[in-house]
């Protein structure tokens, strides 16, 4: 028995035009699945589906704006007109804004409300919220399916600047395991994936200078990650099919898998 086979199922992967939503789009078409690409880049979205096309796999652009139900739920019907009941939503949509950090002359207090709201919108009410309330009633009305959240580890142990980024992705946890147990009943799981430092279109700037040597931040990080050094995004693959799939993961609802060469580990 294949644990990890995704053969017959529907997958949604919501931000699959990101650097490390598209290596998850593909790791779940490696695994058999017909995976919907979803976001706002038709552009990225069509160079994905053609990477995985190429590659043997099953996949088609959806283009979404995560925040907008109406876009949402859009979607889901194309996605369901073209490859049937979906089986895994993968949500993958997020990121931060410099103009809602603490750095410099920026402090807490002078962060703005509406700069709080875009953060907590694109990676709490887009980044979850609204694609759960869209996929997840169908998939426990079809007696199940799963659901992944990409949390970060900045949402266990907030890191310095990023507050606002920390607290929504910390929501996602919390939703997470809410979201676990009201659907646990009707056979959908509700997991989260907590990826460490990968380095990505997001925080390339802050990670590396221009001529590609590593900033502060990025020697504080990986002095702070026990295997010293920043992830790649294909090792995000095996935890992702192991939560993606209903025969590998059958009992695991609520959980959150870590991969983060130990960052969440080190104390002192």
């Amino acid at each position: 028995m294949d644990l990890f086979s995704l053969e017959g199922k529907t997958a949604v992967v919501i931000g699959a035009t990101g650097v490390l939503g598209g290596t998850m789009a593909a790791a779940l078409a490696e695994a058999g699945a017909e995976v919907a690409v979803c976001g706002r880049s038709r552009e990225r979205g069509e160079a994905c589906v053609a990477r995985i096309r190429e590659a043997g796999g099953g996949a088609f652009f959806v283009e979404v704006d995560a925040v907008s139900p109406e876009s949402l739920s859009t979607a889901r019907s194309e996605i369901e007109l073209q490859s049937g009941p979906v089986d895994v939503l993968v949500n993958a949509a997020g990121g931060n804004d410099p103009k809602a950090t603490v750095a410099g002359e920026k402090t807490f207090e002078s962060i703005a409300t509406e700069d709080w709201r875009a953060i907590f919108d694109l990676n709490l009410v887009g980044g979850a919220l609204l694609p759960c309330q869209e996929f997840g009633p169908g998939m426990a009305r079809n007696g199940g399916g799963s659901i992944i959240n990409i949390a970060s580890v900045s949402a266990h142990i907030p890191l310095s600047r990023v507050v606002t980024y920390s607290a929504a992705k910390a929501a996602v946890l919390s939703l997470t395991k809410f979201l676990a147990r009201e659907w646990a009943p009707a056979g959908v799981r509700v997991n989260s994936l907590t990826p460490g430092f990968f380095p990505a279109e997001q925080n390339r700037r802050l990670l590396f200078n221009e001529d590609g040597s590593p900033t502060e931040r990025s020697r504080a990080i990986l002095g702070h990650t026990p295997m010293g050094r920043f992830g790649e995004s294909h090792e995000l693959k095996g935890a992702l099919l192991f939560l993606a799939s209903s025969k590998a993961s059958s009992f695991v609802t609520g959980a959150d898998i870590c991969v983060d060469g130990g960052f969440l580990a080190q104390t002192i």
